[in-house]
């Protein structure tokens, strides 16, 4: 049988596809590259759009799309054999890219096109691709002296095995740990179905008794409802060390930690800037680390006295209400479940039997629909497990796009949520490819005979998601580089995302959306209400939070001396203890290793770059305040005409063009900080 990883025609065949289709497929398509690009190298013609572009283009793409969907079967099926066959080839795909970045003849057809007349002529779109196509070539390296080329092409693989690594160390890590409890006295205060899998999770290992793990949907219950102190505190120790000197040695990312900021100096470097954020701002929109610091320190300005009235309220209520004096790391999550109780007169788990999977599903597509005019179809595909779902979204029975969803937890996956592109929109002779989409989260799966229950940060979370998926499934652009989520400025990526979240928090939207779990009756109005009454409870604590991470990445990037070797963990843990004395309330103990688990900018792309979910949050606050004021006073924010301007100014345009100048062409003006400070209830009354 042909591989079927290159197959291309249609859908990934995730029926078929084996670790060993890999290798074969992948070097056939980095030979096939290699070859073009000699051949376009070799041609005496000078370079247009048509001769060179196009066919350096669809011959990428087949590889970007094959190494796609090994990349996402290593993400949710980290199994040793998925992992091997990944970890086999990833150096020759990172050599095959550092060789093509610094390719100074391929730049050169590049700036030859640049300087042609048909530059001149191209469309806005395609003048930006060649733009980005030289900037990129820069920050590859493509104008280092050649004797530099080899080193920096060496960093770049090292940098890519790395990442490969501290990720798989920490899903290795949180497998690496159970907590196995045979005293049903210490499960108190659990709910049932966090009881429920627990137990199952035991029957599943042939055990007696309840078995939690470190994986969200079985950790958090633990710290937020647990009665057991004991148990907490053991929970949280091991989750606050994983992937640690505390753990197995051959799982510790403190190494890799010091040996990625490292490479990432020594790049800045060569490359001729100071530090390595420098170089991670050159394709957003902020303009200087200065000019982000100044940002975070603002917000912090604002938030931190909400953020210290938050804590001093709860140690007040744990130590009165509670007997927990002082209050502990461990104690937080649970004092502060037990004071939204006593203070808004519901629980997390009460809401949670309100969302069950598929009532979710119905309500957050009828948003979509509600928004843009389109449809979402369940259709069958080959998937690669079992509760995956594929779905068609068209508009006027058109097909516009694709998208799988993979949303519960399991051990062979890694953590947290994510969106990535299994295909582009792409026109070409043969037609409009439409695009395709991985939308996958980490949520606790159905127990017991019933559907999985969804908390509101759960709901919250897929909704996320879901903005990312529409970013690039309703893109109009046909050239690749630039459709969908490519070629949009990293701070900018997570506007259409948390966008989305503002839904989550209006009566029509959830009213339409729940049935309880046992009963079928919908959300009542009264508990609606607490929700939104609780809507920014400890809102300054997590401001904070997110600032003290957003700060301490970037300057982790700009400041610790890393041209003499790696930097010590030491060094590190300092370095985030400062950013700590300056915005944070929280400290937690000294044993605690969050770096090692900070896998958005050791793993995941986001290095120097954490703060673009604050950044693009101002966006996105700023955004959404258009559909209030088109709402007002009509029961509902979900208005057709913004939600089309939404799509056409921006959702549509991908990367084409700036995205403050698609914000300004949706909003009319400059954004402004006012609705996100509002929407966290950080305007004083």
């Amino acid at each position: 049988m042909p591989n079927p990883l290159l197959d291309f025609t249609s859908l990934p065949r995730f029926d078929e596809i084996r670790p060993e289709h890999v290798a074969p497929a992948i070097r056939q398509l980095i030979d096939e590259n290699r070859a073009l690009i000699a051949d376009l190298i070799a041609d005496p013609a000078p370079p247009t759009w048509a001769n060179f572009v196009t066919p350096l283009t669809e011959e990428g793409e087949r590889l970007g799309r094959a190494w796609g969907v090994v990349g996402h079967l290593h993400s949710v099926m980290d199994v040793p054999e998925w992992r091997e066959a990944y970890n086999a080839l990833l150096p020759e795909v990172s050599s095959f890219y550092a060789d093509v970045g610094q390719n100074l003849e391929l730049f050169e057809k590049f700036r030859q096109l640049f300087n042609s007349a048909e530059y001149d002529q191209l469309p806005p779109v395609r003048r930006r691709i060649i733009d980005h196509e030289l900037r990129d070539f820069r920050l590859s390296g493509a104008e280092l002296p050649d004797t530099d080329k080899p080193r920096f092409k060496a960093i770049q693989e090292e940098m890519s095995a790395l990442a490969a690594k501290f990720s798989e160390n920490l899903l290795d890590a949180t497998n690496a740990h159970a907590e196995w409890i045979t005293d049903e006295a210490e499960l108190a205060g659990l709910p049932d179905d966090a009881i429920d899998a627990a137990r199952a999770a035991a029957e599943r290992d042939g055990q007696p008794g309840w078995k939690f793990t470190l994986q969200m949907p079985s950790y958090l219950p633990v710290l937020q409802y647990a009665d057991s102190q004991a148990l907490r505190e053991r929970m949280y120790r091991a989750y606050a060390t994983r992937a640690s000197e505390q753990g197995k040695p051959e799982l510790d990312n403190g190494p890799l930690i010091g040996r990625i900021l490292a490479l990432r100096a020594e790049e800045a470097k060569m490359l001729g800037y100071s530090n390595y954020a420098e170089v991670s701002l050159v394709a957003k929109m902020a303009e200087s680390p200065a000019q982000v610091l100044d940002f975070l320190r603002e917000l912090a300005a604002k938030a931190k006295p909400f953020a210290q009235r938050d804590l001093a309220a709860l140690k007040d209520f744990a130590r009165t209400g509670l007997g927990l004096d002082p209050l502990q790391p461990w104690d937080v999550a649970y004092a502060s479940e037990k004071l939204r109780q006593a203070r808004y007169a519901f629980s997390e788990q009460e809401v949670k039997q309100y969302f069950p999977e598929p009532k979710v599903l119905e309500g957050l597509f009828g948003v979509i629909r509600s928004l843009y005019g389109v449809d979402i179809v369940a259709e069958e595909a080959p998937k690669w497990d079992p509760s995956a779902h594929f779905f068609r979204i068209e508009k006027a029975g058109e097909t516009v796009g694709h998208f799988y969803l993979d949303m519960h937890a399991r051990e062979t996956k890694r953590g947290g949520a994510w969106m990535d592109s299994a295909r582009s929109r792409y026109s070409n002779m043969r037609g409009v490819q439409t695009p395709v989409a991985y939308l996958v989260c980490n949520f606790p799966g159905p127990v017991g005979g019933k559907p999985a229950t969804f908390t509101h940060d759960d709901v919250l979370t897929l909704f996320h998601e879901c903005g990312h998926g529409l970013h690039h499934l309703l893109t109009r652009v046909d050239d690749l580089a630039v459709s969908g989520i490519h070629g949009v400025e990293w701070d900018a990526v997570e506007l259409p995302s948390q966008f989305m979240e503002n839904f989550c928090w209006e009566w029509d939207v959830l009213s339409g959306m729940t049935a309880h779990v046992d009963t079928g009756a919908p959300l009542p109005r009264e508990l609606f209400d607490k929700m939104i009454a609780a809507k920014n409870f400890q809102g300054g604590m997590q401001m904070v939070r997110q600032l003290e991470f957003s700060m301490f990445d970037l300057r982790l990037h700009s400041e610790p001396d890393a041209s003499t070797g790696p930097v010590p963990v030491e060094q590190v843990m300092a370095l985030l203890d400062e950013v700590r004395r300056e915005v944070a309330v929280m400290f937690p103990p000294a044993w605690h290793r969050f770096p090692h688990s900070f896998s958005h900018i050791f793993a995941g792309g986001y290095a120097a770059g954490y703060y673009s979910y604050k950044w693009a949050e101002v966006l996105s606050a700023d955004a959404f305040a258009a559909f209030e004021e088109a709402g007002a006073g009509k029961g509902t924010l979900l208005d057709r005409n913004t939600g089309e301007r939404f799509w056409r100014e921006i959702l549509a345009v991908g990367g084409s063009r700036p995205a403050l100048d698609s914000f300004k062409a949706f909003r009319g003006r400059e954004p402004r900080v006012d609705a996100l400070l509002r929407h966290n209830g950080m305007v004083e009354a």
